[in-house]
């Protein structure tokens, strides 16, 4: 790429940003405008001041004040996003008219704060320093914090050591087990991490998003198209498995730790079609018991930019804004100073509405299991042995259509209408007869799938759809697996040997209407929602050359077959 084609890129993305955020701007202001106030408008008063951190780093920050009142509850958001001090602004002066007052905090390295910027490491000192600084103003009666995506890591970071007048969080789209939040079994999450290194490298990247997700070996692709090195993004691409030492030890193992020690009430809020949604839910099973029974979940249904993103119907009760959210949590906590009680809600996809629940998980009533016939059907028992194939090359992967762990490319995030049964040769379909009755599926669903390849590992893909009796289909939900990964550590495959492998997808709330079929699709890829397997054993980042996989899959047998849990 040229000088020139660089700086037209560079300018088309922030053309692209600043459209985005003016979006987002508009979108705010409409959700605090349909919130009503309660008692008389204050005046907003914007401040801005350096607070300066142990090491002598001054870090930037924008106060505002209500300027009728001498105390009152303060609302705080640390920022690793200067470019979005927009939207910053409109939660200052909003706010500050419902009588709170508003601190948001560049990161270190970001904006007009001083100091190097690398992601997550400083999060926790530098946050912890500014809420005991808080905490000792007169003006701030009692403090809340709120965020969603890095935002609210900046909140989990320092959740289990806050000071005395920090009452309570509201933490959105994010969740404390990064490891989810980048592999599923041995495979990188390209469209998170890899998109979000290239926009936050510390410097501008041009290269090309899809040039890199292919880029092999791919540990070269910081040095090769990016201007320089990225250790941590190295650190990422090369911890594949959940006990390397980099997620066991340092900020990730501390950071997944934290939840268990919160002693503060937490609303979690997170959707199905988040990529954080996994871990985001682990973060919630993580809580230790007494402060979740002060805590609130909600689980809704939109992309991590809190979007709609079904292709189907028409949703009315989405519910995908925080505004109401932020003043009802805040307003029982700073202002009532009540203890909530605990809360669970979901949205139940094709029912188009949220249901309270006892607990979260949600308990499974019963198991129905779909068994895969070689003819491509999907049967209540299994009916005789057989088998299909297909080849799987990886430099031409399947490509990600509808999916649940998408950022970079958020179009593709949600339920889609997805393309004609077996639209390509290396995917393979099967289908159910027709329902008769309503199929409340809730909780993980699994797909057990007996499989042989000729290399020396490979990746298995499974997704589940619903067809409408007009024969359209949209993606339920999808995952992905590798042989390696459901061996023990430490064993080899030996290629052409049968094994039993188990995609495993995300939790869902998705009532099946009589009249629809259930489909599954079997293939090799999902990209670039995940890095395309090489067909080599090893770590993924270091591999440099692909080869061509023969694929077969053992039908009519218990070991294929899709579980599905359901909530009577």
């Amino acid at each position: 790429m040229t000088e020139q084609e660089k700086a037209v890129a560079l300018a088309q993305k922030q053309a692209e940003m600043e459209r985005t955020i003016r979006e987002a701007v508009q979108g705010l202001r409409a959700q605090f405008d349909a919130c009503p106030f309660e008692g008389e408008p204050c005046t907003p008063v914007e401040e801005e001041e350096y607070l300066t951190m142990p090491d002598g780093v001054r870090l930037y920050m924008q106060i505002y004040k209500p300027a009728e009142k001498s105390s009152f509850p303060v609302l705080v958001q640390r920022s690793c996003y200067p470019q979005q001090a927009a939207l910053y602004q409109v939660y200052g002066e909003e706010l500050a008219r419902r009588g709170y007052g508003y601190l948001v905090q560049t990161c270190r390295g970001t904006g007009k704060s001083e100091g190097q910027w690398e992601p997550n490491v400083n999060e926790r000192a530098d946050g912890l320093f500014t809420l005991n600084w808080l905490n000792d103003q007169p003006w701030a009666e009692s403090i809340g914090y709120f965020g969603a995506s890095y935002l609210a890591l900046t909140g989990w970071a320092i959740a289990d050591a806050v000071p005395e007048k920090v009452k309570g969080m509201l933490l959105t789209v994010y969740g404390t087990d990064r490891f989810t939040s980048a592999y599923e079994k041995g495979l990188f999450r390209h469209d998170v991490l890899t998109g979000w290194a290239m926009q936050n490298a510390g410097h501008p990247v041009t290269a090309d998003y899809l040039e890199s997700c292919r880029y092999r070996p791919h540990a070269g692709v910081d040095e090769a198209l990016w201007g320089g090195r990225l250790d941590w993004y190295q650190d990422w691409i090369h911890a594949t498995r959940r006990s390397d030492p980099y997620w066991q030890q340092g900020w990730w193992k501390q950071l997944m730790d934290i939840p268990a020690k919160v002693k503060v009430p937490v609303y979690i809020v997170d959707a199905w079609y988040d990529h954080h949604f996994g871990s985001a839910m682990n973060t919630w099973l993580s809580l230790n018991e007494e402060t979740k029974q002060h805590s609130w979940l909600d689980v809704g249904c939109w992309n991590h930019m809190s979007h709609p993103c079904l292709a189907w119907g028409e949703q009315k009760h989405l519910e995908n804004g925080d505004v109401k959210r932020i003043l009802e949590w805040f307003d029982l906590l700073l202002k009532q100073k009540q203890q909530p009680r605990l809360r669970v809600r979901a949205y139940t996809l094709r029912e188009d509405c949220w249901k309270e629940l006892a607990a979260w998980p949600a308990p499974v009533f019963a198991v129905q299991n779909l068994y895969l016939q070689a003819d491509g059907s999907l049967a209540e028992m299994p009916q005789g042995g057989g088998e299909v194939s297909f080849d799987y090359d990886p430099a031409d992967p399947c490509p990600t259509c509808g999916a649940e762990s998408v950022l970079t490319t958020i179009d593709q995030a949600g339920s889609l209408l997805q393309p004609e049964p077996g639209w390509r040769p290396d995917v393979r379909t099967f289908l159910s007869a027709p329902l008769e009755q309503p199929l409340p599926i809730c909780g993980k669903i699994k797909v057990r799938l007996r499989v042989s390849t000729d290399g020396e590992d490979t990746a298995f893909t499974a997704k589940l759809c619903e067809v409408f009796p007009d024969g359209s289909a949209y993606n339920i939900r999808g995952s992905i697996t590798t042989i390696a990964a459901d061996l023990p550590e430490g064993a080899s495959y030996t290629p052409g040997t049968p094994v039993d492998v188990t995609v495993e997808m995300w939790d869902i709330a998705w009532t099946v209407q009589p009249g629809s079929r259930l489909r599954l699709d079997v293939s090799s890829s999902d990209f670039p929602q995940y890095a395309a397997h090489s067909n080599y054993a090893g770590v993924w980042a270091d591999q440099a050359e692909t080869r061509v996989a023969h694929q077969t899959i053992f039908t009519g047998c218990p070991g294929s077959c899709i579980e599905l849990p359901l909530n009577l």
